[in-house]
């Protein structure tokens, strides 16, 4: 790992989930971060997992079961020389195993303990199974993807599990880490999906515009940010109509500065496959 990356040093260690968890740890090894992954042991491949997904990219592994004494035993070493854990299990779980925050903190007081779930960790509905498209509709934030007179477009699991779980983990992470440098003492970090996805439409409504009045206008909202106007638009093409007509409906996000187009670069990554050792001590 290059040691000129902003979180060079730093260590953490993913309990094996899926979605939004494994792509915050993701983040954190672009950014230099030594993730190690504990996998479980399993007979195959995941369902629905390509055999060297790009989300392992940049990370080492590590199979353990849990609820194995010795294994268990692994998990608690590596935590004591660890910056953050990670994990995304239901509200419980990680404390049946023996591997609550308490526990991790007994042997770690500066860990950074990371918990991403849809619904948070208490709460009515904490209990309850759930998806991105769940979190996002209670959350109020589904509801920017249609036209007055339509159905809300179902937008692929980006707005809730990266947006409002996945990105909100990384930013909880970061914070706990600086915190734990100045203060010795670590923290949980309680992400859930549906707070951060309610969160995010905190810029929709500082926009200063207003509903159009025909139904079947393209702009949703209008309003000015600085000295330029920026529009979220719904593609009015005939072939985004089509598609609506099949329930994939397309939206245009359009940022307009002074009537000049503004290209966005995303820069890729090398994916490396895992390592399967660790060498902290």
């Amino acid at each position: 790992m290059p040691k000129d990356r902003p979180l060079a040093g730093v260590r953490i260690v993913e309990i094996e989930g899926i979605g939004p968890g494994p792509f915050a740890a993701m983040m954190l090894a672009d950014l230099g971060a030594d993730v190690v992954v504990v996998h479980r042991p399993r007979s195959g491949p995941v369902i629905g997992l390509m055999d060297r997904p790009v989300i392992d990219r940049g990370k080492r592994s590590l199979v353990l079961d849990l609820k194995s004494d010795a294994d268990w035993d692994v998990v608690l070493k590596l935590l004591v020389h660890a910056d953050g854990l990670i994990e995304g299990f239901r509200p419980g779980v990680m404390e049946r195993l023996g591997l609550g925050p308490d526990i991790c903190h007994a042997v770690n007081p500066r860990l950074v303990y990371g918990r991403m779930t849809g619904w948070g960790q208490d709460g009515p509905l904490a209990e309850r199974a759930g998806h991105d498209l769940n979190y996002i509709a209670m959350a109020g934030a589904l509801w920017s993807s249609g036209l007055d007179d339509e159905r809300p477009a179902v937008p692929p699991t980006l707005v809730g599990d990266i947006g409002g779980g996945a990105l909100y983990l990384v930013a909880g992470m970061l914070s706990g880490i600086i915190a734990a440098g100045r203060t010795g003492q670590g923290t949980v970090v309680d992400a859930a999906i549906y707070d951060g996805a309610a969160h995010m439409q905190n810029l929709l409504m500082s926009i200063a515009g207003r509903r159009t009045d025909h139904p079947h206008s393209p702009i949703r909202w209008l309003g000015h940010i600085g000295r330029g106007p920026i529009a979220v638009q719904m593609a009015g093409s005939s072939a985004c109509n089509a598609l609506s007509r099949n329930s994939m409906q397309s939206f245009l996000v359009s940022l307009v500065f002074r009537k000049t187009w503004t290209s966005l670069k995303i820069s890729s990554t090398k994916t490396h496959g895992p390592v399967w050792q660790t060498d902290w001590h």
